[in-house]
């Protein structure tokens, strides 16, 4: 839908051929390609790995293969439904591992945090190589550059400050605010005050040194196979196997950002940043930039969706109460 209407604003100016769009997919490189899916499909297990270690104050003997199969099925969730399925693999995770899903959701803002910062690091640095990278920055170009510069800045100090306040969260933080909100029904109250006691327990693994130390390594390491999978893609591809690492760097980082909007079924913010970066700043042509967009979708979101499904179908979970999940 957005990927379409971007496109259809560009047709007018760009001349999109159908042609190009499919001499995109010709002289592929297959093994790049294969090493680039392997790579995603291990992200995965790295994200399963990272939860684990969320969950070690409330659950020493959370088991990775079900941890891995909320997650393929999460994520599954978020490419059918767009970012409101999100909260499938929390849920999933509290409902296997016996936990709350309070704490679960904490531990999912904690994940998302991580990932904001070390997305805003890859981007900082990007941002850094451009002269030593194949952009020739123009006016319009050099205005994103710059927009995006501050914009990630500002984010990063924010996303930063919320990460320390809800380090900090403890029992004194809840109970005063379970006394400002005293003037409602008693009832109402009891479970406000249920809800924060399992989010602080799901915060509980940013309070110890060497747990805090292992969630940011595995988040570096998890970024670091994101950004090799990247590489091996362009590398694929005829029209951009001749990026190097900086620009891949650069390209991961809009990407990175555009991903924060996904239509159901669709995705959408990850193509049109695909087609931005490759056009405005590598020069590709509208049509080659589309195709190569679809298929770093297709292999960084949509091939976790046959594993999810087959996983969900195992585990017999109805989509339909997933769904409902979704709503409420």
């Amino acid at each position: 839908m957005g990927f379409a209407a971007y496109a259809v604003w560009r047709l007018r100016d760009s001349g999109f051929s159908w042609t190009e769009f499919a001499a995109s997919f010709y002289h592929v490189d297959w093994s790049w390609l294969a090493l680039a899916f392997s790579l995603v499909m291990a992200t995965y297990v790295g994200r399963a790995l990272r939860w684990e270690i969320m969950l070690r104050p409330l659950r020493k003997d959370a088991s990775l293969w079900r941890l891995f199969t909320a997650t393929a099925i999460g994520f599954t969730a978020v490419v059918l439904f767009g970012r409101a399925g999100e909260p499938v693999r929390p849920y999933l995770i509290a409902k296997k591992e016996g936990v709350s899903f309070s704490s679960q959701i904490a531990a999912w803002i904690v994940e998302r945090i991580l990932d904001l910062l070390m997305v805003l690091l890859i981007f900082g640095v990007a941002l850094t190589q451009v002269s030593h990278s194949a952009i020739r920055p123009g006016p319009r170009t050099s205005v994103v550059l710059q927009v995006g510069g501050y914009t990630a800045g500002l984010t990063g100090a924010i996303s930063l400050a919320i990460l320390i306040g809800l380090r900090q969260f403890r029992s004194s933080v809840h109970q005063r605010l379970i006394r400002a909100l005293s003037f409602l029904p008693e009832r109402i109250v009891a479970k406000i005050q249920t809800i924060l006691v399992s989010f602080e327990e799901g915060m509980q693994s940013t309070r110890g040194g060497w747990t805090t130390f292992l969630l940011v390594a595995y988040t570096v390491i998890e970024w670091l196979v994101i950004a090799a999978a990247y590489y091996c893609f362009f590398r694929a591809f005829p029209a951009t196997a001749m990026l190097r690492l900086t620009d891949v760097v650069i390209v991961l980082g809009f990407v990175a950002f555009g991903s924060a909007l996904q239509i159901p079924g669709v995705g959408g913010g990850m193509q049109i940043a695909t087609v931005l970066v490759l056009t405005e700043f590598f020069s590709l042509g509208l049509s080659t930039a589309s195709g190569i967009a679809l298929i770093l979708w297709i292999i960084s979101f949509v091939t976790i969706v046959p594993i999810g499904l087959a996983l969900a179908f195992h585990e017999g979970i109805k989509w339909r109460s997933l769904r409902h999940l979704e709503q409420s």
